[in-house]
């Protein structure tokens, strides 16, 4: 690593990618002045245009075919690895054995198997291994843990959150690596796997699963002519394949501080863009959070009188995370994206590296493990009926 810079790249160039290395661009123009320069090095992709096109909207200096190119490369000390589901841990691995810090996009692995592998692999390589679960750099989900910490809501009770997507309505979006894998590769890990982990910011680890149920809707997808970006038609072969995980995921589970919790995940929920949310219960208050609401959320707290009682909407502002100087115009309700969420997940990465200690820290590979080994249990619960399944080493 050069003096006071870190080289940064991104493994795959899809839309994810694209927000990491939009992240990165804009990671040293929010918060701490002190942060070490970005050096904003290569994308690499299978797909050259695809790849092409990311460096140039974002300022990278190169693109690279083969990720391998990366691992070789003297320049580049931290790297986002942002591939298919099944895909990182050969990346990860090779990254982490040539001396670069890693951030894996959720989830982790495909399997438990593979994120304990990758965990050994960070810790024997002693390199930051940080996990990409992007709501976590929420404001809005922030600022109600705060209030749950803070012990101003009483013990979280009552969980029921969802994440309901509509990407995979359209019977004609075409076959990708997000239609195969086996049960609970598909909107489990997808998206479910982000409301799983917001459930846990505010009521603590999950210890038991049960009650789940998968279904798939759309049993045939067409086959691309193609390459694929996103999740739009493009021009197919004629051809079908048949779709071998879940389009919706319900389940249930209970967490280590005895509340509960109800969940459902969906990637064929019609008129939902992007839809994750919740509701907590506590025992002195609730609160609720819509990412289609991003910049605010609403809470009861006992504070008003009997007689106006109910929620109260609360504007994100600088009072709350990450909003002083993590936005341009830090005032508040001016309003913030899921794009800033990357900025500062980015910023929190590279400040690790650097040993700068003033935001929080990006969960780590132990923490992904747990993660796997959650919708692993829900995968099996789905799998035999809705079975009770606990989770081991919580």
């Amino acid at each position: 690593m050069a003096e006071n810079s870190i080289g940064v790249a991104v493994v795959g160039a899809g839309m994810a990618g694209r927000a990491h290395a939009a992240g990165y661009r804009s990671a040293g123009s929010v918060f701490e002045a002190s942060a070490p320069e970005v050096r904003l090095i290569a994308i690499a992709d299978i797909n050259d245009e695809l790849a092409e096109d990311t460096r140039r909207r974002y300022g990278f200096e190169r693109t690279e075919h083969d990720w391998r190119a990366i691992v070789e490369s003297d320049d580049v000390d931290a790297v986002s690895v942002v591939v298919a589901n099944h895909l990182p841990r050969e990346v990860i691995e090779a990254l982490l054995a040539a001396g670069k810090h890693v951030l894996c996009e959720k989830p982790l692995a495909p399997t438990v198997a593979d994120a304990r592998a990758m965990a050994e692999a960070a810790s024997s390589h002693q390199r930051v291994a940080a996990l990409g679960y992007t709501y976590r750099w929420s404001p809005g989900i922030n600022a109600i843990r705060r209030e749950i910490d803070d012990g101003h809501l009483g013990r979280p009770v009552h969980i029921n959150g969802h994440a309901w997507y509509g990407y995979a309505f359209d019977p004609l979006v075409p076959m990708t690596w997000r239609y195969r894998g086996g049960p609970g590769s598909g909107v489990l890990a997808d998206v479910g796997s982000h409301i799983v982990d917001t459930a846990e910011m505010l009521c603590g680890p999950v210890v038991e699963v049960s009650g789940a149920s998968f279904v798939t809707a759309i049993t045939e997808r067409p086959v691309p002519a193609g390459a694929t970006v996103g999740h739009g038609r493009v021009e197919t072969t004629g051809e079908l394949e048949p779709v071998d995980n879940e389009d919706v995921a319900v389940f249930t589970a209970r967490f280590e501080n005895g509340a509960v919790g109800s969940f459902s995940a969906s990637r064929i929920a019609h008129a939902e863009p992007n839809g994750l949310g919740f509701e907590v219960f506590c025992t002195g208050g609730s609160a609720t959070f819509d990412v289609q609401r991003m910049s605010e959320f609403q809470i009861s707290d006992g504070a008003p009188l009997e007689h106006l009682n109910g929620r109260r909407r609360v504007y994100v502002g600088p009072e709350h995370p990450y909003i002083a100087r993590g936005i341009p115009m830090d005032a508040l309700g001016v309003g913030h994206g899921l794009a800033d969420l990357f900025v500062f997940q980015a910023r929190s990465f590279l400040d690790e590296i650097a040993g700068i200690k003033s935001l929080p820290r990006c969960p780590g590979f132990d923490d992904g493990v747990h993660s796997m080994q959650v919708l692993e249990a829900i995968t099996t619960s789905a799998t035999n009926g809705g079975v009770t399944v606990t989770i081991p080493d919580h």
